[in-house]
């Protein structure tokens, strides 16, 4: 074992033609077929996909929760299917999303808990098991926490202490399911990057299934995507967005992936084109347009149409044309954009349908714009 896991190109998890599902009746029910990829020390790598691609049933199958329906897992170079529990339980350490049966025992003893496989029948701890124990709490940053019982923490915190209880298990490879679940943005991103960290600086190799695509997408060092059509294909998150994989996987209608930024956007339709001029690279700018586009006001740089436009002055505040006249100026966004509106439905004499009508000419025919178009 120590010769395996000082070397970071040795596969510590390989799936050789595997196939992932379940036996109902007796009969085999797949859910994913023929995958082959490997895990290696020293990475972090995540596991995306939509909704029913099978994540969960891969995890379950690569730690031996489930057996595999034909094909191979490997773990540290031998089949798995040839482990004892008692020696898997010293190589891979697995923590699940829901941790809610833990109560009413301190984080101390969850953690000691990780330390299972070492301590015998009786499950007596050291001092070689206690220092293990305090080492993993000031890791994971919970110290403080140690004496407090698991119901008065936080979903953040709780998590946090099963990554502790699994560090203090001492194995090479650990299996996290949606370990960022149920936590906000902050905690989403804070514990991305302490497995990231703990991958490096304890040499592991941890993979984890996950919905956050665009927080995989900066953090992970791989990335494997599945899909019950397109199987699964894995690399690093660069070569994916640049090959197109990303939007194949996870593209939807109304949805755009950029790829040097690896992020998706939501496409909004436009009903009506709206100069805006200024510095196209400034923070105004950028949120000025976004605030239109997010409204069904298309920003363009130019058009036959310019009785209205918005000018974005250097000094960060939105100036209201109105046929080449100053109309209105401000530094707030939504009061440009409501006076743009109000402005557009003058000039334009149109009305939003179900809204108010911003027309004073009641004789000259409106035009309706229908928001249960878009």
């Amino acid at each position: 074992m120590e010769s395996l896991v000082n070397n970071a190109n040795t596969k510590t998890i390989e799936l050789m033609g595997l196939s992932t599902g379940y036996k109902v009746k007796g009969k085999k029910l797949i859910i994913s077929n023929d995958l082959n990829a490997s895990l290696v020390r020293d990475e972090l790598v995540c596991l995306l996909g939509p909704n029913g691609a099978g994540k969960s049933t891969l995890l379950r199958t690569l730690v031996g929760f489930q057996p595999a329906l034909g094909g191979h897992v490997s773990v540290c170079g031998k089949s798995i299917e040839n482990y004892r529990s008692s020696e898997l339980s010293r190589l891979v350490s697995v923590v699940l999303t829901d941790n809610s049966g833990i109560k009413n025992m301190s984080v101390y003893d969850v953690v000691a808990m990780g330390r299972s496989p070492y301590t015998g029948f009786w499950g007596r701890i050291n001092e070689k098991d206690k220092k293990v124990i305090d080492n993993c709490l000031q890791w994971v940053g919970i110290t403080d926490l140690k004496d407090r019982k698991m119901q008065t923490l936080s979903d953040g915190e709780r998590q946090k202490v099963m990554i502790a209880k699994a560090i203090a298990q001492e194995t090479p490879i650990i299996v996290l399911d949606e370990p960022t679940a149920y936590l906000d943005y902050p905690s989403k991103m804070s514990m991305l990057m302490l497995l990231h960290r703990m991958a490096k600086a304890l040499h592991k190799t941890i993979f984890l299934s996950t919905h956050d695509v665009e927080h995989a997408l900066q953090i992970a060092d791989h990335v494997w995507l599945i899909d019950k059509k397109l199987g699964l294909v894995t690399g690093t998150p660069e070569d994916l967005c640049l090959n197109g994989r990303i939007e194949q996987y996870f593209n939807r209608e109304g949805m755009s992936f950029d790829r040097a930024l690896g992020a998706f956007s939501v496409q909004h339709k436009s009903s009506h084109d709206l100069v805006v001029e200024g510095d196209k690279h400034s923070t105004p700018y950028i949120l000025l347009c976004k605030a239109l586009t997010r409204h069904n006001i298309r920003p363009v740089d130019d058009s036959d149409d310019r009785d209205v436009l918005i000018r974005v002055e250097n000094n960060g505040e939105f100036t209201l044309m109105q046929f080449g006249k100053k109309d209105t100026s401000t530094q707030s966004i939504e009061k440009v954009v409501g006076d743009t509106f109000s402005l557009l439905a003058k000039t334009k004499m149109f009305k939003v349908t179900g809204g108010k009508d911003y027309s004073d000419e009641d004789d000259v025919p409106k035009v309706a714009i229908n928001y249960d178009d878009f």
